[in-house]
């Protein structure tokens, strides 16, 4: 099974999932794994990313999600797990995972669209993991299509397709970090944001609401501005709710804190930013960002500046650090 995982251009002779990616995926969540250890072993082995990549998508370190792969493929290899290509009703038990998988690796595309990590070398060199992207729509797109009846999975796709939309807007010019609040939304892709509206909408019959249309519909919120012309604060801050009820983490939670203070309720943002544990969030890059937007706010120079010093170094992407170093200057004096 190692040797099988491992292989970079596998080959499956069942032509039940068209695409040999997929296959291995579906394969990889086989409930003999241990639930926290699929994704990750997805990641590492059907996408090729190294253990520092996969380790950052689960904010844990590396050598932690390291020492994790290998006892997940020490005990594939113990139990001696038959992992066979699964059968059409075996899919939608193994989904969410792979649906994890095919977000985790759209991320790791999404970051390397933001252009070289760190301060060294030169700005051409172009991020291996560039293409991620463009994969994982495909695979979301293509799960959505084989699973019409998964209102995940077209949730998912919608998910991915807001986000790609915008695209265009994430560097100006001259290459520099936009923030989503202030892309110029003439750059968007208007006809990419309508499909994944119709997504949304045929995932949102099935009255079966998940994770990834919740976080579809938050994205889905943020392009209003498009056509309103402002941010409906108040419904995102009502989706992150709903999705910190079905599925809470670290990054829903500090979204739900962010669109609760742009409602109005600053002093209610920054405080349940500030209930969350600080183990949790002592190395997540946009906790610090958006602890040092909301201080900044409230009028606390000297704090924001702290919490962007803070964000700096989590910071890898370039651009997105020169964003952060512009935002800290124009703090007034403490």
């Amino acid at each position: 099974m190692l040797a099988v995982l491992e292989r970079e251009s596998p080959e499956v002779a069942d032509e039940s999932l068209p695409d040999a990616r997929l296959k291995l995926l579906f394969v990889c969540a086989h409930p003999a794994i241990d639930e926290q250890a699929r994704t990750p072993l997805m990641l590492q082995a059907v996408f090729g990313l190294d253990a520092a990549r996969v380790a950052s998508a689960f904010l844990v370190a590396p050598a932690t999600m390291a020492q994790r792969l290998v006892r997940a493929k020490q005990r594939i290899r113990y139990a001696g797990v038959a992992f066979e290509e699964p059968g059409p009703r075996e899919l939608p038990g193994r989904l969410h995972a792979v649906l994890e998988a095919i977000y985790a690796a759209y991320g790791t595309g999404w970051e390397a669209t933001l252009g070289p990590d760190g301060d060294d070398g030169p700005a051409s060199v172009a991020d291996p993991y560039a293409g991620f992207a463009e994969e994982a729509l495909y695979l979301a797109g293509l799960v959505a299509a084989l699973l019409p009846g998964e209102p995940e999975a077209l949730g998912l796709q919608a998910l991915l397709g807001f986000s790609e939309a915008r695209r265009a807007a994430r560097l100006d010019d001259a290459g520099r970090f936009v923030p989503l609040v202030a892309q110029d939304t003439t750059r968007w892709d208007h006809a990419r944001i309508a499909a994944a509206d119709q997504a949304l909408w045929h995932a949102a019959q099935r009255q079966s609401p998940g994770p990834f249309q919740l976080e579809a519909a938050i994205q889905s919120a943020h392009c209003q501005r498009a056509y309103r012309g402002s941010t409906p604060w108040p419904a995102i801050a009502a989706l992150y709710e709903a999705l910190m009820q079905v599925a809470p983490s670290i990054g829903s939670a500090v979204g739900r804190a962010v669109a609760v203070a742009e409602a109005g309720e600053l002093a209610r943002g920054l405080a349940l930013l500030d209930a969350l544990a600080p183990a949790a969030v002592a190395s997540y890059q946009p906790f610090w960002v958006a602890r040092a937007h909301l201080l900044a706010l409230t009028g606390s120079p000297g704090d924001a500046r702290r919490a962007f010093e803070r964000a700096l170094g989590l910071t890898r992407q370039r651009s997105l650090a020169a964003h952060l170093r512009a935002r800290q200057a124009a703090l007034p004096p403490a």
